[in-house]
């Protein structure tokens, strides 16, 4: 969002008055030459824009072939094309209020280098994601913990429900920390203004699609922080939030007309019903309540079927990756978007930035409904064009039953097979995002029981699957937390990111002994992993689990990786004659979290409750 400053001036006898300042936005707020996206809309608002006359430019290589106007007067929209000619400049838009001229200025400029190399370039299952809520990471700068004017004034560590005063310059100051760990990327929870009057540490409740949240740094700590990791070598994915907004957004508080969000005759919340989509029996007011219905009161829904909606969200979208250098997308509740819109989208983006990475939430139940809102072999009327999804289904009925259930014909680490077996359903499953857990649900540790033997099988098996690996913060010094009563418990603050704090769990000797342990673990699995092509972008094959041991192997021409899981209460013993197939040639084995290396022998035993990690020689 752009803010201009225009005084209307009148010359009376030769001697000119200024009459009262007026503020107007535009968005987005700038532009640049040489994009396939050329044809934007611009959106001027401001008190009583939409009865000015005029609108024109005489700006080489810029022209302007629709003034759109709404019942609210407030608006303008203006169609405009940018040629691949234009020259990097300031675009004057000459208008009349009346008798009186007014001149509104935009700024095209030249494209940001390095596409695909230096920004836009995507996460891979080559990468390793640690996803951050920056209001709980690390306090950077005290001076922005509160900012004057702002609806949400709270600042208390002490309750998961007010702001804790994280900011993305503390993330900055923690990027070491986190490339040593084996970190490659950053996922954010969204950043966007969030002026709320609570709750508003998520971050999902956007009031500003065009101002980073100053109580994180504003625009300045986000281009800083994005620089600062793109010199590390790491890659920075975005959450984008196309379903809703919060209440007191511009948009929503001040609407160009009555057709730009889902309207109720009273609140109509989702049914939160994804069968509702593909389901061949649906009934029409199922699928509606689905994608129409708001989450909560406090969230808006657009309306995707309103074009100025869609193009507002895909230029913002488009704007945000040219400005700060975006290199991925997780998109929020993608299921309860207009799927069709969301399509368009994607190739929006797709066709900009052709390497860049969009996977979206599909917090559902069944490979089915999850591999129906990505790319997938379905030969179906609707077909998406989202590369991957949140893995939810290797999570809930995967990894999670292989850690907490006795093994059995359909129970345990069988699920996990099974799951992991459907991945026939995928175009390409080495992009499904694979987690233990997030911001949304319990962490994993207080999935487990806090049983360090379960989680670091877990991790094991989060490091060596098919697909790209995401973490949360604090997984790495086991922070505990779960969703009930509320989901503010699984978002207390990463220890020693505030000044004061009682430990430092960044540095070893902040960390307890068993902190230290599972910190070491991950770290060593972690950087194995990034010098490893088997993991990175190898095969994948699996073997049937038997008596509660699942052994998985990853695999290329130049390296073989086998992961032996026994999720059994007691060792076990294995006859490695059964897997000739990827170990034949083989005589020895580095055991990579011991750092140890054997001899191939006839069998293996394992420890109760283990993930062996082995690179064969």
């Amino acid at each position: 969002m752009k803010k201009l400053l225009i005084t209307f001036k009148l010359l009376c006898l030769a001697v000119t008055f200024s009459s009262a300042q007026i503020m107007y936005n535009t968005y987005p707020a700038n532009w640049w030459i040489g994009m396939k996206y050329n044809k934007i809309q611009l959106m001027i608002r401001g008190e009583g824009v939409g009865n000015h006359t005029g609108f024109t430019t005489t700006y080489p290589g810029v022209t302007i072939s629709k003034v759109n106007r709404f019942a609210n007067k407030n608006y303008v929209i203006l169609d405009m094309t940018i040629a691949p000619t234009a020259k990097p400049g300031t675009i004057g838009i000459r208008t009349r209020k009346g008798n009186d001229p007014v001149n509104f200025e935009f700024n095209i400029s030249s494209r940001r280098p390095g596409r695909g190399t230096e920004f836009a370039q995507g996460v891979t299952s080559a990468d390793l994601m640690y996803l951050i809520m920056p209001d709980r990471f690390s306090n950077g700068d005290k001076m922005n913990d509160k900012v004057p004017g702002m609806r949400d004034q709270t600042l208390r560590r002490d309750t998961v429900f007010n702001r804790h005063g994280g900011d993305l310059k503390g993330i900055q100051n923690h990027l070491d920390y986190l490339k040593d760990l084996g970190v490659t990327s950053l996922w954010l929870n969204p950043v966007w203004e969030n002026d709320m009057p609570e709750r508003t540490e998520h971050g999902y409740a956007f009031t500003d699609h065009y101002k980073v949240d100053p109580r994180l740094g504003g625009y300045m700590g986000l281009k800083n922080l994005v620089q600062a990791m793109h010199q590390k070598g790491m890659k920075y994915v975005s959450d984008a939030v196309y379903n809703h907004v919060g209440i007191e957004h511009v948009l929503y508080r001040d609407m160009p007309d009555s057709t730009w969000f889902h309207r109720w005759p009273t609140f109509t919340q989702t049914n939160y019903k994804d069968q509702a989509l593909f389901d061949p029996y649906a009934s029409m007011v199922d699928k509606k309540l689905m994608s129409d219905g708001w989450f909560v009161k406090s969230m808006p829904d657009w309306d995707h079927s309103n074009k100025f909606v869609q193009n507002f969200l895909i230029q913002h979208a488009i704007w945000s990756v040219e400005e700060f250098g975006i290199d991925g997308f997780r998109i929020d509740t993608y299921a309860y978007n207009d799927l069709d819109f969301m399509n368009r989208c994607n190739k929006a983006l797709y066709d900009e930035y052709p390497k860049i990475t969009i996977f979206g939430e599909t917090w559902v139940h069944g490979v089915i409904n999850q591999a129906y809102f990505c790319e997938n072999v379905f030969n179906i009327k609707y077909k998406s064009n989202m590369q991957a999804t949140t893995d939810f289904q290797t999570l809930f009925y995967g990894i999670t039953p292989a850690c907490n259930e006795k093994f059995g014909w359909t129970e345990g680490v069988n699920k996990l097979y099974t799951t992991l077996a459907q991945d026939v359903v995928y175009k390409d499953p080495m992009r499904q995002v694979i987690f233990l857990d997030n911001h949304d649900i319990s962490r994993f540790y207080s999935t487990v029981g806090e049983d360090t033997a379960k989680y670091k099988m877990a991790f094991a098996w989060l490091l060596t699957c098919r697909g790209i690996p995401q973490m949360y913060y604090g997984n790495e010094i086991l922070m505990t937390g779960v969703t009930s009563p509320n989901d503010g418990y699984v978002r207390w603050g990463f220890p020693g990111g505030w000044e004061g704090d009682a430990a430092n769990k960044f540095t070893a000797a902040g960390r307890t002994e068993k902190e230290n342990s599972i910190f070491n673990y991950i770290k060593t699995l972690a950087n194995f992993r990034l010098q490893s092509s088997a993991i990175k972008t190898g095969k994948f094959m699996q073997y049937l689990p038997i008596d509660g041991v699942y052994v998985y192997f990853r695999y290329d021409g130049k390296q073989t990786v086998m992961c032996i899981m026994n999720t059994n209460a007691e060792p076990k013993t294995i006859d490695l004659a059964r897997f000739e197939e990827r170990i034949k040639g083989y005589t020895a084995a580095l055991d990579v979290a011991a750092g140890q290396v054997f001899k191939l022998e006839k069998t293996i035993t394992l420890l109760p409750v283990s993930n062996l990690v082995l690179e064969l020689r």
